[in-house]
């Protein structure tokens, strides 16, 4: 199997896919000949507005270059657009291989001050919309026995991050949720991977750059293209990755990482129990110098992208 064409006749559903990450992402199974849905429904970074524009120039791109595409303009958000987006994909070309969960929006602010609509609306296309798109995929591949699914998520779940509660809390869940996906439907063959991106992209450009430092975070950040995503995504649909599955990987420019999942660092016992004392006394103190610091992300990726 040429490394070109590695994902030949396979269907592949990309959510979010008219702009950003999730472009480079339909345009490259595009290139190595899968029938992309390029699913959009052109909103604005918080979620506002439609515009059919961005997956239509995608589908059409992707024509122009002798691959097959079609548009869905259908929200990840709802269960039945959701089966709709699916539905697209099953009556253009006949089955569905994979789908990558990307599509995404923002609504950043600290903690303290977010209204319980701005944790709704990002919980809804985030984790409710990764969760609708692989269930409403999932009867067919099982039918099938055979699929794959790559969610993508941020180290602001896997990490942390200022003024992202909402994002972070549905990234997070979405790659809980992918774990679970790859246990349940490996005897049906089906895979579920979550990647990690650094990448700059329209989420990336809201980041705030008030601040010197800020801003030497956000320059770092416009030198790493949405494509350099695009290629392990890809891998990861193939049948070059048959044998992955349940794993959260981040790409950042040349760089690919494995990422921690968590398990025991450290344990205490105490023969008859503890007491709210002897915790105090005992346990903790035992167990401190292995606790998480409340860094972000660029305090863990401390190192100029390779």
């Amino acid at each position: 199997m040429s490394e070109a064409r590695s994902l030949e006749g396979k269907v592949i559903i990309i959510s979010g896919a008219g702009r950003g990450i999730g472009r480079d992402i339909a345009l490259e199974c595009g290139r190595a000949g899968a029938r992309v849905v390029v699913n959009d429904i052109g909103a604005g970074l918080d979620g506002e507005g439609t515009d059919s524009s961005p997956a239509n120039d995608v589908v059409q791109q992707i024509r122009d270059s002798g691959g097959e595409a079609v548009a869905s303009l259908d929200s990840v958000a709802e269960w039945e657009s959701a089966n709709r987006i699916i539905a697209t994909a099953l009556e253009t070309f006949g089955c569905v291989d994979a789908v990558v969960n990307n599509a995404g929006i923002l609504r950043d602010r600290f903690f303290f001050n977010m209204n319980p609509e701005e944790w709704k609306a990002v919980i809804d296309v985030h984790l409710n919309g990764a969760f609708f798109m692989s269930r409403a995929a999932a009867p067919h591949m099982k039918k099938q026995e055979s699929g794959a699914f790559v969610h993508i998520v941020s180290t602001t779940g896997l990490i942390g991050n200022l003024g992202q509660a909402n994002y972070g809390a549905a990234k997070l869940g979405i790659a809980a949720m992918s774990k679970c996906i790859a246990m349940d439907m490996a005897r049906y063959n089906v895979r579920s991977n979550c990647v990690s991106p650094f990448a700059m992209s329209r989420m990336i450009g809201s980041i705030p750059s008030e601040t010197p430092e800020q801003q030497a975070r956000l320059d770092k950040l416009k030198a790493m293209n949405p494509g350099k995503i695009a290629p392990f995504v890809g891998y990861l649909v193939s049948d070059l990755a048959h044998d992955v599955s349940g794993q959260i990987f981040a790409v950042r420019a040349n760089e690919i990482f494995l990422m921690s999942q968590s398990r025991p660092l450290r344990s205490v016992h105490a023969d008859g129990g503890w007491s709210i004392e002897s915790i105090a006394e005992r346990a903790i103190p035992a167990m401190k110098a292995n606790f998480y610091p409340l860094e972000r992300s660029q305090d863990v990726f401390s190192w100029d992208p390779v």
